[in-house]
């Protein structure tokens, strides 16, 4: 009888000891049931997945080097910014510092995945990971991100509402990333003259976006109308999909 609900479970056994399957049932649920903190649980769950969330970013990251490295494109570009600040030009080794042709073919594969980090800037799923991005941070960094928002929302309706000035580039390309429904990461994935297409076409207006949704609509069919594959795909629908009963003799 540790604690008021407990006592009030056998004074009720006490008034009521027909109930015998009641009582067994009380009894063991406080018996077998967890004596672990929720929030310590909550916590190391938290902190599991945010580990997992990095690594996980971090492979695609280097997935993503390794793949740009192979690319002769920005293969030859990033050897020769390493030959011109003397990274490949190093003197041979001789006595017992000299190293295997395996060693040297490494330290210049490391030196051209350097050169592409520092020189291209990968967005999107496979950028560089943030420790500011996993779960812990965005939990305990969500206040901040609130309060920036009611901020940031107040002076957009006291500006464009209430004042009535004419949208900048970036509230423009804010609206745009808005009716595409592309998060921050995504929409700063395209390429700048796409951008520079929304600017040209005033996409922030409303029926000049649904004009341009409906093209690019209208486009994707006529590409999915001439594709080899969807053409194989709804011949094998209409013949061989779902909803079509065969039988085969034996």
């Amino acid at each position: 009888l540790q604690d008021e609900e407990t006592r009030k479970d056998y004074d009720y056994m006490l008034d009521h000891p027909e109930e015998y399957y009641r009582h067994y049932y009380h009894y063991y649920r406080r018996r077998l049931a967890p004596k672990v903190d929720v929030t310590i649980v909550i916590l190391v769950t938290v902190c599991a997945i945010s580990v997992f969330q990095f690594f996980s970013w971090w492979s695609s990251y280097n997935e993503a080097i390794n793949y740009l490295a192979s690319v002769p494109k920005y293969r030859i570009q990033a050897t020769e910014i390493a030959r011109q600040q003397g990274l490949l030009n190093k003197t041979k080794e001789k006595g017992k510092n000299r190293r295997s042709k395996e060693e040297i073919r490494e330290e210049e594969e490391e030196i051209i995945k350097d050169i592409i980090k520092n020189k291209i800037d990968i967005k999107g799923g496979y950028q560089k990971p943030k420790i500011y991005d996993i779960l812990l941070f965005q939990i305990l960094l969500a206040p901040f991100y609130w309060c920036k928002y009611i901020v940031w929302y107040c002076w957009w309706i006291y500006c464009f509402t209430i004042k009535g000035q004419e949208y900048g580039v970036e509230e423009k390309l804010y609206i745009i990333r808005r009716y595409m429904k592309m998060s921050q990461s995504q929409f700063d994935s395209l390429e700048d003259h796409q951008k520079e297409t929304f600017l040209e076409r005033q996409l922030w207006i409303r029926e000049n976006y649904e004009v341009y949704k409906r093209e690019q609509e209208e486009e994707l069919k006529k590409k999915m109308a001439l594709d080899p594959r969807w053409k194989r795909y709804r011949r094998w629908m209409k013949n061989e999909g779902p909803g079509r009963l065969t039988f085969i003799d034996d």
